[in-house]
């Protein structure tokens, strides 16, 4: 299962099919299901690719990702709207290399990215006059530097080659413009706490024990959990977490409770401890 990319496959093939204006064809259905009358109505499986109409509406899709244990989220876009073509501007250098190489450099203020271009480039250079810098060592930078805290003063760095990159890192330390350089400071205020709550398959035998017996705050949210839903089944909450048995495990009306009951409790303890969400998803 595709877990957190799921979906995100099904959006870029919207949003191709809007730029092209084409309804791709329908995936492993050739043959259309006997137990749905397709004449009742328009809906209907497509077995080519055909021009996306807009009939005085902009084209919108619906995007569903389903989750391994039945989680969907639901995504609508909609194309943007019609703009001004703008002219096309005639080329004032040569373009830079067949595969263009970024470099994502980030500070605290303007004199912090200037600082770290700088570094970044002499680092460039001292690695030059001792080795080889190619291809493969350029895509490694870029994806060290990738993978690093982003801080709100950024620049991305584009190149083909080395001369392009230290080229662009030289214009960041110095506070300049250049081709194969954006810069651009990220919106001020903070992103906020999201709380996640997972669906089935999060579970396993001993989840919550420990947490029942040195966290008060949890042990009271359980009891309230255990009350709420003893009118509903014949088993009991805290026996589940704290007794031997591991059957329960593999019970989804069991396993679907115990699961909630313990978000519901952990949740209370982070909130006790200051931690607030300002939002849920799950």
């Amino acid at each position: 299962h595709t877990q957190a990319a799921s979906g995100v496959a099904g959006v870029i093939k919207m949003v191709m099919a809007m730029r092209h204006r084409r309804l791709p064809a329908t995936l492993h259905a050739d043959t259309p299901s006997s137990h749905v009358d397709w004449s009742t109505g328009e809906v209907r499986l497509l077995t080519e690719p055909v021009p996306w109409q807009a009939n005085g509406h902009p084209r919108r899709a619906g995007v569903s990702s389903f989750g391994v244990s039945g989680t969907n989220v639901h995504l609508i876009l909609e194309e943007p709207p019609a703009g001004e073509t703008a002219a096309e501007e005639p080329e004032t250098s040569a373009p830079l290399g067949e595969t263009l190489v970024p470099w994502v450099v980030s500070g605290r203020g303007e004199a912090g990215l200037r600082a770290q271009a700088a570094r970044l480039a002499g680092f460039v250079r001292a690695q030059q006059a001792s080795g080889a810098v190619d291809g493969p060592w350029l895509t490694g930078v870029a994806a060290g530097l990738a993978g690093r805290a982003g801080l709100e003063q950024r620049a991305v760095v584009t190149g083909g080659d080395v001369a392009a990159l230290l080229s662009g890192l030289d214009a960041v330390a110095a506070g300049e413009s250049s081709e194969g350089v954006v810069t651009g400071v990220v919106a001020g205020g903070s992103a906020g706490v999201v709380f996640v709550f997972p669906g089935q398959g999060g579970q396993w035998v001993g989840m919550g024990r420990e947490l029942l017996g040195s966290w008060p705050v949890f042990a009271e949210r359980m009891a309230v959990c255990e009350r709420a839903l003893a009118p509903f089944v014949d088993w009991s909450l805290v026996e589940v977490l704290t007794g031997s048995d591991e059957a329960w495990v593999g019970r989804v009306d069991v396993v679907q409770p115990v699961l909630w009951a313990v978000m519901v409790s952990l949740a209370e303890v982070w909130r006790a401890a200051g931690v607030v969400p300002d939002a849920v998803v799950g």
